[in-house]
């Protein structure tokens, strides 16, 4: 019975957070209450109160939902010989973190976080973003510390400068899908995009 309990609990919280989307998307995170996502949902306000503390807390709850640490990515390969080839590890984690983003939970949950989210009370969107960006950045500068390392980046080029590159490619190409996602593949725009800019990140056979 216990268990029966903790997984419909479980699910009571899934529900509670696919509703929040939907509600936040609609009439922005502001001018949304708990008791809306609540009704949204065909549950109570006290359920909604009963899994979060309030609409803060509720707020992060669905972003964790979407957070893709870096390493996380390269991990779900599974590809052991990624240990030695760092560039190629960043190209196959943006790539899979590419088709994740293209799924509804998540373009909707990252539209929601920059398009319709007003700074109030203890949710700062922008602190947020930023808190995500510098995420990634650390990680991509530890593949190219260690690409440089293995005398695979151009020598002209620190590991910082190259993050900062790529993830400027990033962060401007994920903004132009999310304004109109119907309007290119991200996935496959994006690996075009990758593709060059890690060839121009990297050193070339020459020794430059």
């Amino acid at each position: 019975m216990a268990r029966r309990t903790k997984a419909e609990a479980a699910a009571t919280r899934e529900a509670l957070l696919d509703a929040a989307e939907g509600v936040f998307l609609e009439r922005g995170v502001a001018r949304t209450s708990l008791e809306q996502i609540a009704r949204e949902a065909g549950m109570t306000r006290g359920a909604v109160y009963w899994h979060f503390k309030n609409k803060a807390d509720l707020f992060r709850a669905m972003l964790q939902r979407v957070r893709m640490p870096f390493e996380e990515l390269v991990e779900e390969i599974g590809d052991p010989s990624l240990a030695e080839k760092p560039l190629e590890a960043i190209r196959q984690a943006c790539l899979r973190g590419f088709l994740r983003l293209e799924q509804p939970r998540y373009r909707r949950v990252h539209a929601i976080l920059i398009h319709h989210c007003e700074t109030f009370a203890e949710i700062d969107p922008l602190a947020m973003q930023n808190e995500m960006a510098e995420e990634a950045c650390g990680a991509l500068k530890g593949y190219f510390s260690k690409a440089a390392a293995m005398g695979h980046l151009r020598q002209d080029l620190s590991p910082e400068i190259a993050a900062r590159l790529l993830q400027a490619m990033l962060g401007g190409l994920f903004h132009d899908w999310l304004r109109n996602h119907e309007q290119f593949s991200l996935h496959e725009r994006g690996a075009a995009l990758l593709d060059t800019q890690l060839e121009l990140l990297a050193r070339a056979p020459n020794g430059r």
